[in-house]
């Protein structure tokens, strides 16, 4: 599966790069997360509990960042094991493009894969279910930028 996309932040570049790896608004902003762990600078391990459909899956894994080139880019890859369900691993990379005081363009690229009994939930629906996702968690990140101006 292959999703796409981008938002604009009324915030510097330097700002939504620093909130992308906070821990705090993280877990405030993915969709039914329930706990997220800085384990080392570019590891991180969570819990997420995903919609998929007329499932409800909790998921648990580790994401890593690498390709880091600060206020840039990175590549964030992981997997997440949501138990009898299935698993599901990926691999996102974002870019941030500084649009001055017209604050900061993201642009993502998602590649996803699940198995195990999450395979027949059948494709488009867990499509429609990530970009969902994806639209969640942009619309809840974007009020972590109200206190700057």
């Amino acid at each position: 599966m292959h999703i796409s996309g981008e938002h604009v932040f009324t915030a510097p570049r330097e700002t939504v790069w620093a909130r992308l790896s906070d821990t705090e608004v993280l877990q405030a902003c993915i969709p039914g997360c329930e706990d997220v762990v800085r384990l080392s600078e570019t590891e991180f391990f969570a819990m997420v509990l995903v919609d998929m459909g007329p499932e409800k899956i909790r998921f648990s894994g580790d994401f890593v960042l690498s390709e880091i080139t600060p206020l840039i880019y990175c590549a964030i890859s992981g997997k997440g094991n949501g138990g009898a369900a299935g698993f599901a691993k990926g691999a996102i990379q974002i870019r941030l493009h500084d649009l001055g005081v017209a604050g900061t363009r993201l642009s993502y690229q998602v590649q996803a894969k699940v198995g195990g009994k999450l395979e027949q939930l059948g494709q488009s629906l867990i499509e429609s279910a990530s970009e969902a996702f994806a639209a969640a968690f942009l619309k809840t990140f974007t009020t972590h930028f109200s206190d700057v101006t």
